[in-house]
């Protein structure tokens, strides 16, 4: 049984939470009423938390025993954030037994996605992405905006209106020269007319795609008559401009020349106006005999004597190996194939290679010296001529080949020892080395031009 002492304490412990107005903590102003005072002072020691502040936001509570404690234990506050803004953390948070809350909140404000930079253009912004901020979109001298050129950051975190863009709908401008009359000179064949390409201008990026020419370019050599030369330009936005002017020549010609039998002829200019060089060269194993060049001249005639191209006459009773060799001096190249004797397995497994492939060989202007046996029995051989012993000594010394084993040695045209074979070699892997010479790629593209090839 309690005393009357306890069950007065329990009375007064009642009457305090019923009539109290302020907790510890509580951060409201002293109370100036007498019981309320006493409450206070009864319920020093029940767990507070402090006050909740929500920047940009504001926290609705509900005390477990009502009235004005926002921030007892067992308290609930409901958070929530101003327009704009948006909460990071739980929506609802309760003080605990710690005197601290259950979690942490924080209103952030809002933020749109970050606007695309349209091309050719731009935006500025009053508040950067954040939420109420206004952007207006810009475009570049020479375009026009598409879509809507103010935009907003909304509640919803999008932003208001269509995307923009910068589209270029204006014409490039090109301006092209005056007539161009020219007469040639006489007895020429054509006038070479210059004048300065038409620079196009667009008024948007200044960039130009394409610039497209009807007619011959500037420089050229153009015939007697009226010549219509058209610019079309092109920018970006595929906008087109467009000039033309005309070209009106007068001339004169020589007589066209040919290519000698077994030859090429390569002529300047249009090959028979006044003035203009043809030069001649033969095929491999031809030599030229006459004029190696002609010049269309005033009287309308060729300077020089027709040029014809015969065999060539290889000499091999020279003394020396260097005139053996100078015969051939940007002439033609040289394999020269070395072998101990006529019956070395290498050696005729080499020549049974090289038969098919003379047409490759002479297309190359290769030509096939044979070295075969050993000092003093040996003998040189180019085709079906034989040179001396002792010319074909000095030849394998001069060239450093090896008497006593087969030994295959690659001569450019100038003389320069290329590459050496110790094994038979393909036909293919002489022609892939060949054809990387110099000199090759000249000798290639005349012979297309001349139609020349191997079955």
């Amino acid at each position: 049984m309690r005393s009357p002492s306890v069950c007065l304490a329990a009375l007064l412990l009642a009457v305090g939470a019923r009539f109290s107005l302020a907790y510890q903590g509580s951060g409201y102003s002293p109370l100036e009423d007498d019981e309320d005072v006493y409450a206070h002072n009864r319920y020093k020691d029940t767990p507070w938390c402090s006050p909740i502040k929500v920047k940009y936001g504001y926290a609705s509570c509900r005390s477990p025993r009502g009235g004005y404690y926002k921030n007892v234990l067992g308290t609930k506050c409901d958070i929530r954030c101003q327009k704009g803004y948006e909460l990071h953390g739980p929506q609802e948070l309760m003080c605990q037994s710690n005197k601290r809350w259950s979690g942490k909140v924080l209103c952030k404000q809002k933020r749109c996605p970050t606007l695309s930079m349209p091309g050719n253009g731009g935006f500025k912004c009053l508040d950067g992405a954040y939420y109420n901020s206004r952007c207006e979109y810009y475009c570049s001298p020479g375009y026009q905006l598409k879509g809507d050129r103010i935009v907003q950051c909304m509640d919803n975190k999008l932003w208001s209106g269509r995307p923009a863009s910068c589209v270029d709908m204006e014409p490039p401008r090109i301006q092209c020269p005056s007539v161009k009359e020219k007469t040639a000179e006489p007895n020429k064949l054509t006038a070479r007319v210059f004048w300065e390409t038409p620079e196009g201008r667009d008024t948007a990026d200044g960039i130009l795609t394409d610039v497209i020419l009807k007619g011959l370019p500037p420089g050229s050599h153009f015939s007697e008559g009226d010549h219509k030369i058209h610019y079309t330009v092109f920018d970006r936005a595929g906008n087109k401009g467009t000039c033309r002017f005309y070209v009106k020549v007068k001339v004169r010609r020589c007589g066209k020349l040919n290519a000698p039998e077994n030859g090429y002829i390569k002529c300047s200019g249009d090959g028979d106006n006044y003035g203009a060089t043809c030069e001649f060269s033969c095929i491999g194993g031809y030599e030229l005999q006459g004029s190696p060049a002609r010049v269309c001249q005033y009287n309308l005639g060729w300077s020089g004597t027709e040029p014809t191209c015969t065999p060539m006459n290889i000499n091999v009773g020279v003394r020396t190996a260097a005139a053996l060799l100078d015969q051939f001096y940007e002439k033609r190249r040289l394999l020269i194939i070395s072998t101990p004797t006529a019956a070395n397995y290498f050696y005729r497994l080499q020549l049974g290679m090289l038969q098919p492939a003379l047409c490759g060989l002479d297309l190359r202007h290769v030509t096939v010296i044979e070295l075969v046996g050993v000092y003093p029995a040996q003998l040189g051989r180019i085709g079906l001529r034989l040179m001396p012993p002792a010319l074909a000594l000095q030849l394998r010394l001069l060239l450093r080949i090896p008497h006593y084993n087969f030994n295959m040695v690659v001569v450019d045209k100038h003389g320069v020892d290329k590459e050496r074979y110790p094994f038979p070699a393909t036909p293919a892997e002489l022609f892939a080395l060949i054809d990387t010479f110099p000199l090759r790629k000249e000798e290639m593209k005349l012979q297309a031009e001349a139609g020349q090839s191997c079955p």
